[in-house]
């Protein structure tokens, strides 16, 4: 089990049923916060348009994917809407020892599996307003074929269940709002105890700070 209140970097959850406007929430706080990394995940899904292999995801096929989990190599994974979705154990913890801030787009099944080894990880659930909202969004994206939207929709009351698990919710009902909300949490975790001892080792010391068990 890793220790986030022995690093200097933070590591963010951020979940949401699709169609919530999680991935446009979590574009504009990369543009808006430099200091903190997408992690990529390795995935059995198709490509969509403009997506690469590198950027988005690491694209795979099932075999691959299956090999890697066997060899224990994602801190989580999890089998979504038919797809596989895995996140690499070693690079996550390479980045937050270095003092990276590193952020997860997963499910809420990944977070849970996250939790048990990354204890401090901070966990970010996004709302739509409505599922009348949710359902008109996953239209207009122009993605999804009728039936998987209806698939989606469906799927959306098991996954937003799974919210109070959360230490934060966002309600995206109004984007400039939701994302300065976003950027908040972000900034209030960079502010705490172990966190700014880690990356002010001697500042501490200087002043006499040290850390107390809790």
């Amino acid at each position: 089990m890793a220790d986030l209140d022995k690093v200097a970097g933070s590591l963010f959850m951020v979940v949401a049923p699709s169609g919530a406007g999680k991935s446009t929430l979590v574009n504009a706080l990369l543009e808006r916060e430099p200091g903190i990394r997408l992690s990529i995940s390795y995935t059995t899904r198709a490509p969509r348009p403009k997506e690469e292999h590198g950027r988005e995801y690491f694209f795979t096929d099932v075999p691959d994917f299956l090999a890697r989990r066997a060899a224990g190599e994602f801190i989580e994974s999890a089998e979504v809407h038919g797809n596989y979705y895995g996140t690499s154990r070693i690079k996550i913890a390479e980045q937050i020892a270095a003092g990276s801030d590193i952020l997860l787009e997963i499910d809420w099944q990944g977070a849970q599996q996250v939790k048990k080894q990354f204890p401090g990880a901070v966990g970010i659930f996004i709302l739509p307003p409505s599922i009348d909202a949710l359902e008109d969004r996953l239209k207009k994206r122009g993605q999804d074929d009728a039936h998987v939207i209806t698939r989606r929709i469906l799927a959306a009351g098991g996954e937003i269940a799974h919210a109070s698990e959360f230490e934060y919710v966002i309600i995206n009902q109004e984007f400039a709002t939701a994302l300065s909300e976003l950027c908040a949490i972000v900034k209030a975790t960079r502010c705490r105890f172990t966190q700014q001892a880690a990356r002010n080792a001697s500042l501490f010391a200087q002043l006499g700070i040290h850390a107390t068990l809790r």
